[in-house]
């Protein structure tokens, strides 16, 4: 009480748990049904509002998706704003359309065969109701245009009968005084003659006059996507990032040691500004792994390495930034190194969050969450699959200890998630006190399995015997459920405004709302 008469307000405890609900299913995978390799979404991305989704494979193909559900409910915009109650439906999205963004190429000069995969996806500013977009493969980025545009149809055809072609001849006008027609194709206009050499001829009474399609433009529109630019040739190595600057006319585009600045309507010209190619290449000892724009400063961006740090930089200090502004590294705990110390410690992915305040990263076993304001270690640090750690040789005799899986933060910055093998995705609160961790897996029923918090002792798998083993890509997670490291969620993307994960699992696009 305060004064006696006034109640002082508690502190709001951490957010609630979400409770994750299927919401749908695009190319979901019948059992036994064997995956093509094209068909394998690589790439997955929302634009700034949510109402559109895009997803690459690694055939080339770009799909679009749309929103659908904030649509449909039949009220309009006024009528909703009356509305005291919120329309409680679940997001639903539909196929818009699709097309083929990349070719197989072949660099002829290097014997290097370039894959049509799709690397990443990123939405750009909107115009005339157009979508745009950047996609890119290993070496290519090309910059898309999608709109939609009314069909034009024929309507009828206009023939003129007073008009006629006979005996080879032009038929003459009403008008008596015009002048004798002119001889057609060397036979002489007084000459009767119903066969125009052996081949072709005329039917008595001659053939009617030229017939004109009449072209009109219907209601109906049909979505045509229309290659604006092609930026390629400037880089070396595969590329592994591309984002969009703030101030809508620039992006950069990143691969395992150079970052290059493009702007939009130039495509035959980039500027270098990180370059980490040694004089020797035996020297190096880093590769950059991401690279992405501030959501808010222009001149500001950051990059990971395959060291674990992040580095950002200021475009405002030099033309070439291989000095960076800020460095984030977690120091290396004593004692604690092993062979497959840097290896997992490399960096796959890295998200800004919506303000712009935090950088979240994703190493092979955990997700970390900074503050840009403080560089002396993460604030967050959440175990994704810590019951892997001594399985670290079987994962490296594999090579799944080189997968490489992307994160994404919510919009309102209080959850960030990734994913793991056996097609599992994790969810975590980031919020002060917060103990959320919840386990999903990629199917109709995504609360099926259920791995313990980090917190919770788990099940170790030294315990295991390893005299039979059915495959080398078997293991078990914390509550001995086996885990199949070919299946691997790789992607995955959490809508702008609301609890909404988008998430890929093979060829299969699966969506949970909360």
């Amino acid at each position: 009480m305060k004064g006696g008469d006034e109640e002082v307000a508690t502190p709001a405890g951490p957010p609630q748990p979400l409770d994750w609900k299927f919401s749908q299913v695009f190319g979901e995978r019948i059992a036994g049904e064997e995956i093509q390799e094209v068909d394998i979404i690589s790439a997955i991305e929302f634009d700034k509002t949510g109402d559109h989704l895009a997803t690459g494979d690694r055939g080339g193909r770009v799909v679009l998706f749309e929103r659908t559900d904030a649509k449909d409910h039949g009220l309009s915009r006024r009528d909703l704003e009356r509305t005291d109650y919120p329309i409680s439906r679940h997001p639903e999205f539909r196929y818009k359309t699709e097309f083929q963004s990349h070719e197989p190429e072949f660099d002829y000069l290097k014997s290097l065969e370039i894959e049509e995969k799709i690397n990443k996806i990123r939405w750009c500013q909107t115009a005339n109701s157009a979508l745009f977009l950047l996609s890119t493969n290993d070496k290519t980025i090309k910059f898309w245009k999608v709109q939609e545009k009314k069909i034009k149809k024929i309507s009828k055809i206009i023939a003129d009968p007073s008009k006629a072609v006979g005996n080879g001849n032009v038929a003459s006008s009403s008008n008596s005084n015009s002048p004798k027609p002119f001889p057609t194709n060397g036979v002489s206009p007084d000459r009767s003659c119903n066969h125009l050499g052996n081949d072709i001829s005329f039917p008595p009474g001659g053939l009617p006059s030229l017939c004109l399609p009449v072209v009109v433009t219907s209601q109906e529109t049909n979505l045509v996507a229309r290659c604006r630019r092609v930026y390629g040739h400037a880089h070396d190595y595969h590329i592994n990032s591309i984002s969009n600057n703030s101030d809508g006319e620039t992006f950069i585009s990143a691969d395992d040691l150079r970052i290059n600045l493009w702007n939009l309507e130039i495509s035959n010209q980039s500027f270098n500004i990180v370059d980490l190619k040694p004089a020797n290449m035996e020297d190096l000892t880093e590769v950059i792994t991401s690279a992405e724009f501030h959501p808010a400063h222009c001149n500001m961006l950051a990059y990971s390495s395959s060291k674990g740090s992040i580095r950002l930089i200021d475009l405002r200090q030099s033309a070439l930034c291989d000095s960076h502004a800020k460095l984030f590294e977690e120091s290396e705990a004593p004692g604690s190194r092993s062979f497959f110390t840097e290896i997992i410690a490399s960096i796959s992915d890295i998200k800004f969050a919506k303000d712009g305040r935090y950088i979240l990263s994703r190493d092979y076993m955990t997700l970390k969450l900074w503050d840009i304001n403080m560089d002396s270690g993460p604030v967050a640090t959440f175990q994704v699959h810590e019951y892997l750690r001594p399985k670290l040789c079987d994962l490296y005799e594999n090579d799944s200890i080189f997968d490489k899986f992307e994160c994404c933060l919510s919009g309102d910055g209080l959850r960030v998630a990734t994913g793991s093998y056996s097609n599992l995705f994790r969810v975590f609160g980031c919020a002060p006190e917060s103990t959320e961790a919840t386990t999903l897996e990629a199917t109709k029923n995504p609360m099926r399995r259920q791995v313990q918090t980090p917190s919770r002792p788990s099940r170790s798998l030294n315990s295991i015997t390893r005299v039979v083993r059915q495959a080398e890509t078997l293991g078990v997670d914390a509550n001995g459920n086996s885990l199949d490291f070919t299946t691997k969620l790789l992607h995955l993307a959490w809508h702008p405004t609301e609890n909404l994960i988008a998430c890929v699992a093979a060829n299969s696009l699966y969506m949970y709302y909360a």
